[in-house]
């Protein structure tokens, strides 16, 4: 059960207490930080990334890790192929509390402007759908071949520009063979490998050389699986020029005010045309 946390610092889940002030590490505020993030997002290699820790509630984590197990079979989609054997959660709708807030919180206004500031893109858009993120898993075997993400989102036709995966994976072991692998494209080869450990992030641009993936099948024991949650950050591809063609609010009886006004002023004495004026300006 979820308390009511209207009238609360805090709200309570499956009986442990999380404060509603702390879900995110404090640095995120910090203006130094942020630009020591940007740097190092320009300069990483193969292609512009970022990898973080620590930026989540380990509490908050550790309640959506039990929101793994407790999603039904039915709410899980097996994608399958030649290149891939991943599940991913099937519905934005139906995932437990705390997975709301964590997508509640990369959603919200102020961390997608934070998105912006270290990708330097303008007005990305989140998408509360889900769609392409939410719960991923990957189990024993399961596999996700080197690839450059979607480029367009499969509803909307926004232009995808970046990724934020959190790993939720404790007591990691590097010989499963699972680490995001971050691939060159000429000569291709891994050049970067993250191990996808209990609160890392990545933030990935989109773009033509962002390949990356897991390749090797993990060979984790049964039961061991490779978690993570995904968000994607969109653009339309249009909005400078069409922020220059912006229209602003049209009123209907507009044109009609300014005549009315004069006419109010050569009819009525001073003290009763000021007030008919207020009015009319309401």
């Amino acid at each position: 059960m979820i308390e009511d946390v209207s009238h609360m610092d805090h709200i309570i889940i499956r009986g442990r207490r999380l404060d509603l002030s702390a879900h995110v590490n404090r640095k995120l505020f910090d203006r130094d930080y942020i630009a020591e993030l940007r740097r190092n997002l320009l300069n990483a290699k193969p292609f512009e990334h970022l990898v973080v820790a620590d930026w989540f509630n380990p509490n908050l984590l550790e309640l959506v890790i039990e929101e793994f197990d407790l999603l039904d079979r039915g709410g899980w989609r097996v994608i399958t192929s030649q290149q891939q054997l991943t599940h991913r959660s099937d519905k934005y709708d139906n995932l437990g509390p705390a997975s709301d807030i964590y997508f509640n919180i990369v959603n919200s206004g102020w961390f997608v402007d934070l998105i912006c500031e270290l990708t330097g893109n303008e007005d990305l858009l989140p998408d509360p759908r889900l769609l392409g993120g939410g719960l991923h898993e990957t189990r024993s075997g399961g596999t996700f071949g080197i690839h450059r993400d979607f480029d367009r989102h499969t509803r909307t036709g926004l232009d995808n520009k970046a990724v934020l995966l959190t790993y939720l994976n404790k007591n990691w072991n590097p010989n499963w063979h699972a680490a995001l692998e971050l691939w060159n494209d000429d000569p291709p080869g891994c050049a970067v490998k993250v191990e996808p450990e209990f609160g890392t992030s990545v933030l990935m641009v989109h773009g033509a050389k962002s390949f990356h993936g897991h390749p090797q099948p993990m060979s984790a024991p049964e039961g061991q699986t490779r978690r993570s949650l995904a968000s994607y950050y969109y653009a339309n591809h249009f909005s400078v020029q069409q922020r220059v063609k912006r229209v602003n609010s049209v009123f209907l009886y507009a044109h009609k005010v300014k005549p009315l006004r004069r006419m109010v002023s050569r009819l009525m004495p001073p003290i009763l045309s000021d007030a008919i004026k207020k009015y009319i300006s309401r």
